[in-house]
C-alpha cells in the first residue's frame, strides 16, 4: 500500500509539473529564470513528498514538458534546477536545513569567485542572497522547530529556499560553468542586461509561488498525510 501511494503521488505531481511547465507565462513574466509556470509546482511537490519522491516527480514532469515543447535542447540541463528545488523545499520543510546551507554556500562561492561575476551587478541576485541570509539565521538560531511552531511560516520559508536553490543551480550552470559563452555565445554585456531584468521579474514569480504554497500547501499536506496514515494502517 505504501509503495502504491508513493507511485500515485509521484505520478500526480509529475503530471502537475508537466502541465504547468507547458503553459505559457504571462507576457510580463516571459523573461528571467522560468519561462512557464513550473515554479508553482516545484514547492508544492516538495511540501507534499519526501526529498527523493519530490525530485523524481518534478524531474519526470519537466522531462515530459520539455519533450512536448522543446525550444532549445540545452534547456534540459537548466531544467534540472526544478527537481533540485523541489528536493530542497522538501528538506527545509522537514527541518533538514544544514545540508541545504552547505549547498547554498558552495554554489554562491563558485559564482562570486568566477571571473565573469566581477562584470555582473551583484545586486541583481538580491533575492538569492536574501534567502541565503535567512537560511543562515535559521540554522544559527537553531530554530529548526519553526514547522511545528508556525505552519504558514514553514510553507513560506521552505518555498522561498527551494525556489532560490533552483535559481542558484541555473546561475551556476550559466555563469561559473560558462555556458552563457560556449553554449549560447552571449556577451557579458548581454548577460548583464538579463541579470537586471531577472532581478525585477524573478521575485514576482517567487511571490506568486509563495501565495500558491500558502493557499494550497496546507490542504495538500493534509491530504498526503491522510493517505500515508491509511497506507500504514
Amino acid at each position: 500500500m505504501a509503495r502504491t501511494r508513493s507511485v500515485a503521488l509521484i505520478s500526480v505531481f509529475a503530471t502537475l509539473t508537466a502541465v504547468l511547465d507547458t503553459l505559457p507565462g504571462l507576457p510580463q513574466l516571459s523573461s528571467g529564470v522560468w519561462y512557464r509556470w513550473v515554479f508553482v509546482a516545484t514547492p508544492l511537490a516538495g511540501i507534499a513528498l519526501d526529498p527523493a519522491e519530490s525530485f523524481l516527480s518534478v524531474f519526470l514532469g519537466v522531462m515530459i514538458s520539455h519533450a512536448v515543447i522543446l525550444s532549445d535542447p540545452y534547456e534540459y540541463f537548466f531544467a534540472l534546477g526544478a527537481p533540485l528545488g523541489a528536493a530542497v523545499t522538501s528538506l527545509v520543510f522537514r527541518e533538514r536545513t544544514r545540508s541545504v546551507l552547505a549547498y547554498y554556500a558552495t554554489l554562491l562561492a563558485a559564482y562570486l569567485f568566477s571571473p565573469p561575476a566581477g562584470n555582473l551587478p551583484l545586486w541583481a541576485l538580491w533575492d538569492t542572497f536574501t534567502a541565503f541570509v535567512v537560511l543562515i539565521a535559521v540554522v544559527l538560531s537553531r530554530r529548526e522547530s519553526y514547522r511545528l511552531a508556525n505552519g504558514r511560516l514553514a510553507l513560506v520559508f521552505s518555498t522561498l529556499i527551494g525556489l532560490e536553490a533552483d535559481i542558484l543551480f541555473r546561475v551556476f550552470i550559466f555563469v561559473p560553468l560558462g555556458t552563457y559563452d560556449w553554449l549560447y555565445g552571449f556577451s557579458l554585456s548581454f548577460v548583464r542586461d538579463v541579470w537586471i531584468v531577472s532581478a525585477l521579474i524573478t521575485p514576482i514569480q517567487v511571490g506568486i509561488a509563495l501565495v500558491s504554497s500558502l493557499l494550497a500547501g496546507t490542504t495538500i499536506r493534509t491530504v498526503t498525510r491522510g493517505l500515508m496514515s491509511n497506507c500504514s494502517s
